[in-house]
């Protein structure tokens, strides 16, 4: 009887001890992160604790958003739905408005006994107008927010801008700040999130860090902006007939940011490099605190930005586009479970909307049926598994400066293979680009009329027409 006793004890203190480890989850979002600037040896840009972070998951090398735009992205990512699917493409409608059932992914977590908090941006908000406050945020998603505000908000009539007439939030801006790291707002929001990670050690939580940075205006303090001398910075080398061959749908996007000189281009340079450097050591204090806390045993850690950024690529700045540099996006996965492959990288195509599946998987939850994507879970396992054949993104005209007078009802649709890369603009009614990322991992050579590609032109056609369809079913 004693012997049956002290089993059953130990079976309830083993199932106790199950429950208390439960794996946490700890989502951490850049804003207009580009893919090349961070963990995958870029030259010029120090960012030692996103490299850090990678050391301890997996890179995913080949991931892109759904959606080249922020909130689109953002409601697409946190509902595991496709933007035809939420109803979201645009930075102006919510999700809620167009998916009041949806699931979202913390709200699934919470519906499973997590604690469940996001500290910034994570939905969408606008920068810098919507800092400090709720945003579009999601209610229904979380036990606790928080919304910080730094002195960034206050300075912000010291920031330059390239063009005063157009918002400092969607053209290129930036300051050199004053004070600390923690006066600005990504400063006191990372120091909030390890506040939430203390007195919620015990689990099980989702916590969400949502950095506002390097968005524009790019603000940052002095002392990221002297780790980029401007005179060592360069714009991209273009090629001279870079531009031939390209549809005009895909290409001009804020016309007026084509007649910066040189030095206007690399002080924007400098400081979208100062901004990364500055949201790169916020995270580095996230990444100390779970360390010390001894939560990273048992915490999956994912790293992603909303979307790519253009630097000067075509002659692009930001975002809005369907090249790779836009539709790109880098993700980290560092799962507990998954430790054989720390360091690793995979090229498996994966998109934004595969994290909640693979949250939800890692997690031993059940996703919603509505929920689209894949689980990476077996590129966490076996970084040379494959995932998907192409990935998807979409862009509106309304979404581009100067497409909407010339083509109102205009959409792009694009998917990147192993290989390729192919787009179709209104069907292809006004254009077609093929880019082959062996030859030209640039995309200045649109080989779409290129008579040797004709057979590779329709697999990739009739490709596309099946993401689009999966994309754009009821979910």
């Amino acid at each position: 009887m004693r012997r049956f006793i002290i089993s059953c004890l130990f079976t309830c203190l083993s199932a106790l001890g199950t429950a208390a480890e439960k794996t946490n989850v700890l989502l951490i979002m850049a804003d207009d992160l580009n893919n090349d600037l961070g963990c995958y040896g870029h030259p010029k840009v120090k960012s030692p604790n996103i490299d850090r972070l990678a050391s301890q998951g997996v890179r995913f090398e080949r991931a892109y958003c759904q959606y080249p735009q922020c909130n689109a992205s953002r409601a697409s990512m946190m509902t595991g739905m496709y933007p035809d699917q939420t109803g979201v493409r645009d930075n102006h409608t919510f999700f809620r408005e167009r998916r009041p059932e949806a699931v979202t992914l913390p709200q699934l977590f919470r519906n499973n006994g997590y604690f469940t908090a996001r500290v910034g941006k994570i939905y969408h908000f606008g920068v810098p107008g919507e800092i400090g406050t709720n945003g579009m945020d999601d209610a229904a998603s979380w036990d606790e927010v928080v919304n910080p505000r730094g002195r960034d908000k206050d300075d912000e009539a010291l920031v330059h801008s390239i063009d005063p007439k157009h918002s400092m939030g969607g053209t290129l801006s930036w300051l050199a700040a004053g004070g600390e790291d923690a006066e600005q707002t990504d400063g006191i929001g990372a120091s909030a999130c390890i506040e939430l990670l203390e007195r919620n050690r015990g689990g099980p939580f989702f916590i969400a860090m949502g950095f506002y940075r390097p968005h524009t205006p790019y603000v940052a303090p002095k002392k990221y902006f002297r780790m980029y001398p401007v005179e060592e910075l360069r714009s991209p080398a273009e090629p001279a007939d870079g531009l031939l061959g390209l549809p005009m749908a895909a290409w001009m996007d804020r016309p007026y940011q084509l007649s910066m000189d040189e030095l206007t281009k690399r002080q924007a340079t400098q400081a979208y490099y100062a901004s990364i450097s500055f949201m790169d050591a916020q995270l580095g204090r996230i990444l100390d605190a779970l360390e010390t806390l001894g939560l990273s045993r048992n915490t999956v850690v994912v790293f992603v930005s909303d979307h790519g950024y253009h630097m000067g690529e075509h002659m692009l700045w930001q975002k809005t586009t369907l090249f790779e540099n836009s539709a790109r996006v880098p993700l980290i996965i560092a799962a507990p479970a998954h430790r054989e492959t720390a360091g690793g990288s995979t090229g498996a195509l994966a998109e934004m909307l595969d994290i909640y599946p693979t949250l939800a998987d890692l997690c031993g939850l059940r996703t919603p049926d509505a929920v689209q994507g894949l689980s990476l879970r077996p590129q966490l396992r076996d970084t040379t598994a494959e995932a998907r054949r192409a990935a998807l993104t979409t862009l509106d005209a309304a979404d581009r400066t100067h497409r909407p007078k010339l083509w109102p009802d205009t959409r792009g649709f694009t998917i990147r293979t192993d290989r390729y890369r192919y787009t179709e603009w209104d069907g292809g009614k006004l254009g077609v680009e093929l880019y082959d990322h062996e030859a030209d991992p640039g995309e200045y050579v649109n080989l779409s009329l290129a008579p040797h590609m004709r057979e590779t032109l329709r697999d990739l056609k009739q490709l596309l027409a099946s993401k689009i369809g999966e994309a754009t079913r009821e979910p």
